[in-house]
């Protein structure tokens, strides 16, 4: 059975640019990230860049993805290759209903083999509307052989992450 333990976990008391978990131990088989969140943007969504260790956009195109989203209720897939980041993980921004937050779980297997990483991303960005509502389901894949050690979120608007915002990374042993 696995048994998921908490790393790290961060609850914004203020508003932040970018959260990061780093010196992640290579001791668990998977890692969970779990979030609720919510941008200071002034439109109505934000996207939720992921990067992993020290990836930036002027690293490589190591990400890809095959995706199935609901938004504004109808339904669109889509695939995304050799991108330098992932960013379509959606979250409400401040003309968005209060207090609505988006639920994201990044779930990484196998996180410190030495061959490319799958990743399973679910979110539901929601936004107390009957006619604007999103739901995503996402394969990823994460083109590098170095071990996952650091996870970086931030907003892909010039914004931050929300007070109230919380995100909490498990480790996985046995899964």
């Amino acid at each position: 059975m696995a048994t998921y333990t908490l790393i790290s976990s961060n609850v914004l008391s203020s508003s932040a640019a970018s959260v990061t978990f780093s010196a992640i131990p290579a001791t668990y088989t998977d890692l969970v990230l779990r979030c609720s969140v919510r941008s200071t943007h002034a439109g109505g969504n934000d996207l939720l860049q992921v990067n992993f260790n020290s990836d930036s956009p002027s690293t490589g195109t190591k990400y890809s993805d095959t995706f199935l989203n609901t938004p504004s209720m109808s339904a669109n897939s889509g695939r995304d290759s050799n991108q330098s980041i992932f960013f379509q993980v959606k979250f409400p921004a401040s003309s968005s209903t209060s207090n609505t937050f988006s639920s994201i779980e990044i779930y990484i297997p196998s996180y410190t083999v030495s061959q490319n990483k799958p990743i399973s991303i679910n979110n539901r960005w929601e936004n107390n509307s009957a006619t604007d509502a999103d739901v995503l389901a996402m394969a990823a894949l994460y083109r590098d052989t170095t071990a996952i050690s650091a996870i970086t979120l931030t907003p892909y608007l010039t914004a931050s992450l929300a007070s109230g915002s919380s995100f909490y990374l498990y480790g996985i042993s046995n899964a």
